[in-house]
């Protein structure tokens, strides 16, 4: 049980760095794993601790996103937590009001409609005020998980953000939000830029509060064509992680490795590979020695396994993973899905994917 601790100083001393050596370029005995959405409703115990509450109240409760983010690591020998919470609590901060609806998901109850729903957001955003409760998360978090793994904290990116924010929730064209690219190009860059600011001030919260390794989530790429991408997206994603370690280094912060996952942005990926971050996180639709080829030999890949691999039998799980390694190399890797996990999946089947990594590459580093 987590019990709540004050003072992000002595934090306990890590066990298990296999995570952070990986996502460093350094040499590992075994390829790490962890899962997108590895705290989730596919584990009895979460449905059971989530019952009760309010999704984003849940989010606001340290106690509770604590004890959701130490859930999996109970049951499986995962190399990395990722803290409980959500990546629209930024939108939030910024004014927003935005409720889980059942069956539907998260919706705004006003999205941004014209450019002058852009005057309604918060211009300066103190992120202690506002995001403070994540930030007593995951200092809670990295005390009561004692060393056992490192803790990762996220965010979305400016694009994704903004498309949930235009949008009002998900949407399969989202056509609302990529109008405001052809029609208001000035004032979807202002939106973006504040978006980047208000972001890169809760990356580095969440360092300042414990997180060990951040990860920038730019969900709906395969949105945007390279063209707009490289307008709307990507100048952003390389600001933010060049303003984080340039805030890290002014605050005496550890300089934390970072992640940026963009989804179904293969176009991209030479440019993410040189947008100043140590790992680059792959969906299941590209072949790892593709990934490879592209991205080169400075940045740790994470990825790829198709998330709907786990409705197969363990067996073929196994077989899954053992490729998979092979395609990727056992080195600067981290295993992952190309996605998040889903409600229905099998906390069977996720255990045998993670041991399976383990399995596979110790195997594959000994011969």
């Amino acid at each position: 049980v987590c019990s709540f601790v004050c003072s992000p100083k002595g934090f306990p001393k890590l066990k298990n760095d296999t995570f952070l050596r990986a996502a460093r370029g350094e040499e590992t005995e075994h390829t790490p794993v962890w899962c997108m959405r590895q705290a989730g409703r596919y584990l009895p115990e979460f449905r059971e601790t989530r019952a009760a509450q309010d999704f984003f109240a849940t989010c606001r409760s340290p106690k509770l996103c604590c004890e959701l983010t130490l859930q999996p690591l109970r049951r499986f020998p995962l190399d990395a937590a990722i803290i409980f919470s959500d990546i629209l609590v930024v939108p939030q901060a910024l004014g927003m009001e935005v409720v889980m609806v059942p069956g539907k998901g998260p919706t705004f109850t006003e999205p941004l409609k014209e450019v002058e729903d852009l005057l309604k957001l918060r211009q300066k955003v103190d992120v202690t005020a506002e995001l403070g409760y994540v930030f007593q998360a995951i200092t809670l978090t990295r005390h009561s998980l004692e060393g056992r793994v490192p803790l990762i904290g996220f965010s979305g990116a400016p694009w994704t953000l903004m498309s949930y924010m235009i949008e009002g929730g998900g949407s399969t064209t989202m056509a609302k939000a990529k109008s405001w690219l052809y029609r208001h190009p000035e004032a979807s860059h202002r939106l973006l830029r504040l978006l980047a600011d208000v972001v890169t001030d809760y990356l580095v919260g969440q360092v300042a509060a414990g997180a060990q390794a951040l990860q920038l989530f730019e969900s709906h790429a395969g949105h945007l064509g390279p063209e707009q991408f490289q307008d709307f997206a990507l100048p952003y994603i390389r600001d933010i992680a060049q303003a984080v370690k340039s805030k890290l280094k002014e605050e005496a912060l550890p300089l934390v490795p970072m992640i940026i996952f963009a989804k179904d942005a293969h176009y991209a990926l030479r440019d993410l590979a040189h947008a100043g971050y140590e790992v680059v996180g792959l969906d299941w639709t590209i072949r790892p020695q593709e990934a490879r080829a592209q991205t080169g030999k400075d940045v740790t890949l994470q990825g790829n396994l198709d998330p709907c691999a786990l409705y197969a039998p363990k067996e073929k799980i196994g077989e899954l993973v053992k490729k998979m390694l092979e395609g990727f190399g056992t080195q600067r890797y981290i295993a992952n899905l190309g996605h998040g996990l889903y409600p229905d999946m099998s906390p069977e089947h996720v255990g045998a994917f993670v041991e399976a990594v383990h399995a596979h590459s110790r195997h594959i580093n000994k011969h």
